[in-house]
């Protein structure tokens, strides 16, 4: 399977993409080297192939979720650029 310069440019044009002679010789040629590898795929037998829901055996291993406080408050305020008392201080984003 091949495609011509015809069908780049049309491409181009539903994709928005512009492109010159040049670069339009050079994505015509990488085209058509995606699609004959595509054909090349098609040749294989996978008709006794299971279909792949991972790509590989392994798990996640996740670690329990267990809530815990790593600062104090007082910790956690130092950090803020405003605070009252024991708040942080932001600006209003309602009227």
């Amino acid at each position: 399977m091949s495609t011509d310069i015809q069908t780049i440019r049309k491409l181009a044009h539903l994709a928005r993409l512009e492109f010159n002679e040049e670069k339009e010789q050079e994505v015509l040629q990488d085209l058509n080297k995606i699609l004959n590898w595509v054909d090349q795929l098609r040749e294989l037998d996978t008709e006794n192939v299971e279909p792949l829901t991972h790509m590989s055996e392994e798990m996640n291993v996740m670690r329990e979720d267990v809530a815990q406080n790593t600062i104090t408050h007082e910790q956690a305020l130092l950090n803020a650029p405003k605070k009252d008392s024991d708040y942080f201080r932001v600006p209003k984003v309602l009227e």
